[in-house]
């Protein structure tokens, strides 16, 4: 059974531990929930609002967030795995130690995301500005290289 949570407000509900895979949460309010722990493998959840969101060691392998808002929102040791990041918003949001291997972020914006020790082996970071992070000790796509700035 697909859990149906379309457009759902779940602006600070305490989701943690949740076992929600191939769950549709298409374009569901989740600002500022507690989401530590959830199972959402699979699970759509295309242009949802997460702004500030608490989703530290969830499992999203092979979920689709694109165009969803994830700013400043908790993702450390996030499995990440296939997942689909296209043009979702990841300002300030909080990636220490995630596995973003082979996922799709394409238009995301990460810009001053806290990326230290995160996974981006096999990411296409094609448009993805990355400008303003520390990556020092970013694990990045073999023969990455930062783009020229102008000035």
């Amino acid at each position: 059974m697909r859990a149906d949570l379309r457009d759902a407000n779940l602006d600070r509900t305490d989701l943690s531990s949740a076992v929600l895979p191939y769950a549709d949460l298409r374009g569901a309010r989740l600002a500022g929930a507690d989401l530590r722990k959830a199972k959402l493998s699979a699970a759509d959840l295309s242009g949802a609002n997460l702004h500030g969101a608490d989703l530290r060691g969830a499992d999203l392998t092979e979920a689709v967030l694109a165009g969803a808002d994830l700013s400043e929102a908790q993702l450390g040791g996030i499995e990440f795995f296939r997942a689909d990041l296209s043009n979702a918003n990841l300002r300030r949001a909080n990636l220490r130690v995630a596995n973003l291997r082979d996922v799709k972020l394409r238009g995301a914006d990460l810009r001053g995301a806290d990326l230290t020790t995160t996974i981006l082996r096999e990411t296409d970071l094609s448009g993805v500005d990355l400008s303003e992070n520390d990556l020092t000790q970013t694990l990045l796509p073999v023969n990455w290289k930062r783009p020229a700035t102008n000035g």
